[in-house]
């Protein structure tokens, strides 16, 4: 299963995603911000490649519909997590504990 993680500007909470669930069995993990001033923008090959896209909040995952019009088989789900937080946060870790292993295979 390959997870694309996505914020705004793919600093803090995308890239903390990606660092917690990285070895995580069974699954490949990407991250990507909707910003054209990102670390890594978000592109067509990133959402092709996804089997399920979390946004950290209802705007991204609004924005990536406008933008790449991904199929109806790709489920984006939406964490609602606000960017109050640094990378490797220690409650920015816990609530993605909290939140993202439900979806997970």
């Amino acid at each position: 299963m390959n997870i694309l993680f996505v914020c705004s500007r793919n600093q803090w909470r995308s890239p903390t995603a990606e660092t917690v669930f990285r070895r995580q069995p069974g699954i490949q993990v990407r991250s990507g911000g909707i910003s054209p001033r990102a670390r890594h923008t978000v592109s067509a090959k990133d959402i092709a490649w996804a089997d399920i896209i979390m946004v950290m909040e209802e705007r991204h995952k609004a924005i990536i519909k406008q933008q790449f019009h991904p199929r109806e088989y790709k489920k984006i789900i939406v964490l609602d997590i606000a960017d109050d937080y640094a990378y490797m946060d220690a409650e920015l870790i816990s609530l993605l504990q909290a939140s993202v292993p439900p979806y997970l295979p």
